[in-house]
């Protein structure tokens, strides 16, 4: 029996043909009338992890893409902020963990200096013996031959480290550190002693170093007849 053609309600999407509504299949070419919907995209923030997954072209690629790259951008900027202080952090480890050894400089040169006081009696190894400088502002300069990593710089104040020679002269305790590496660089650091006899430890933790300059400040018990005195200066490297 013909079908008759003059009913009205949902085209086929095949062949044209009205459908009542509550048929699932098409009366004349039986194609399905309510195939399934297409699933929503997915959002931006499921495309981003895992790197291999498929998404489609409508999920948000260029927003995954602009994600991944302001995570690597970071990540860069946080390794060149960090390389300065992760260096000098792994140094001063090893410069821990390590025993040091004196290093002793090759040329000893001062500014300035009092008749039978030279400044070559700082590094001697005598420490009842010391360079005499006539006035605060007088410098001593210490040249070493090869290039190493300064951990430890190590002074005697005063005449003598003898309690009853100490204060025989006026002493500095007050020092322009001054340290110039291999490459020119120069390092500062203002030292700071205390007003007593023996010697005194100053960590640096200095690279390359190629000379070491002191200068006198802060004069104590500078009287007429009086100088300053230095009596000894070690030097320590990495062992």
């Amino acid at each position: 029996m013909a079908v008759p053609d003059e009913m009205t309600g949902t085209p086929c999407p095949a062949c044209g043909t009205p459908n009542p509504p509550d048929r699932r299949f098409c009366r004349r070419c039986a194609t399905p009338l309510n195939s399934a919907a297409k699933p929503a995209p997915l959002p931006w923030w499921r495309t981003v992890w895992p790197f291999r997954r498929r998404v489609r072209s409508s999920s948000g690629r260029a927003v995954r893409l602009l994600v991944i790259l302001a995570v690597v951008v970071a990540l860069c900027a946080a390794g060149l902020l960090l390389l300065p202080a992760g260096r000098a952090l792994f140094e001063d480890t090893r410069d821990k963990l390590s025993k040091p050894r004196p290093v002793t400089p090759v040329d000893v040169g001062a500014s300035a200096e009092v008749p039978r006081h030279p400044a070559t009696n700082t590094t001697d190894g005598l420490n009842n013996r010391y360079w005499g400088a006539p006035a605060p502002g007088a410098s001593v300069t210490y040249t070493f031959r090869k290039p190493f990593r300064l951990v430890d710089l190590i002074i005697t104040n005063g005449a003598s480290a003898s309690p009853e020679d100490y204060a025989r002269q006026a002493r500095a305790l007050q020092m322009d550190l001054e340290v110039t590496a291999q490459d020119g660089t120069k390092h500062h650091k203002e030292l700071t002693l205390s007003d007593k006899p023996g010697p005194q430890t100053i960590p640096t933790g200095i690279s390359d170093v190629k000379t070491v300059r002191l200068v006198l400040r802060s004069a104590v018990d500078l009287t007429g007849g009086r100088h300053l005195a230095l009596a000894e200066v070690e030097f320590f490297q990495r062992g």
